[in-house]
Order: C-alpha cells, then sequence, then structure tokens
C-alpha cells in the first residue's frame, strides 16, 4: 500500500527514582503527541483506523519496555511500537535516571480528490 506521511513529532520522557524504562518512553510519546494535532480528521471523510501510528522509542534497554502498553498510549489510528537502543541513563547519586526518546509518525493511504467538507 502507497502512504504518505503526514506528521512526524518527536518527545522526551524520563523516570527519575524508579528505573522504569516503560514509563519514561510512555512519557516520551505523549510528549510527542502534545505536540501534535491532526485536524484534516475533521474536515476529510477519513475513519481514524485508515491512519497508521509508527513509534521509535530509544532507551538504554529495549528488552526492558513492555511493546504493549505503549501501543495503548497512542488514541488514534493503527499504532506499531519498536524499540531501538538509545536514550541515556545518567546516575544521579548512586540512582539511575532513564531518559527515554520517541518519534510518532502518522501516515495514510495516498488519497486523490480530496474534498473539503460542507
Amino acid at each position: 500500500m502507497d502512504e504518505r506521511r503526514v506528521i512526524i513529532e518527536m518527545g522526551m520522557g524520563n523516570d527519575l527514582h524508579g528505573m522504569d524504562y516503560t514509563k519514561a518512553a510512555t512519557r516520551a510519546i505523549e510528549d510527542a503527541l502534545r505536540h501534535s494535532s491532526l485536524p484534516l480528521f475533521g474536515v476529510l471523510d477519513l475513519p481514524h483506523d485508515a491512519m497508521r501510528v509508527s513509534v521509535t522509542v530509544g532507551v538504554q534497554k529495549p528488552e526492558a519496555l513492555d511493546l504493549d502498553a505503549l501501543r495503548a498510549v497512542v488514541p488514534r489510528g493503527r499504532a506499531e511500537v519498536v524499540a531501538v537502543f538509545g536514550g541515556l541513563n545518567v546516575d544521579a547519586n548512586g540512582e539511575t535516571i532513564v531518559i527515554a526518546q520517541a518519534s510518532v509518525e502518522a501516515f495514510l493511504p495516498a488519497q486523490s480528490g480530496w474534498a473539503l467538507k460542507g
């Protein structure tokens, strides 16, 4: 299927005290989502499930992420989440601060003849 990216946003999240990679990644995804808006669904006759949402999350221990929990953070579309090595662990007086980075991309099938509704 031919798709077009309609949005890409980046976000950062952290867990200061629990060394919880999924919590930090959830916050990174939510941060990216707060920077985006897709008003085209309000003006075009497209269902939200027409959108594929590709999320890439970078943390120091990608295997520690709960990918199902991260998919559930995405409020619309068909979410796909990939974990990669990235982010940052910071030692703060013997405690590890986990910092996650996320990229959220939204794709729609190629369209022709889009028209604004009434």
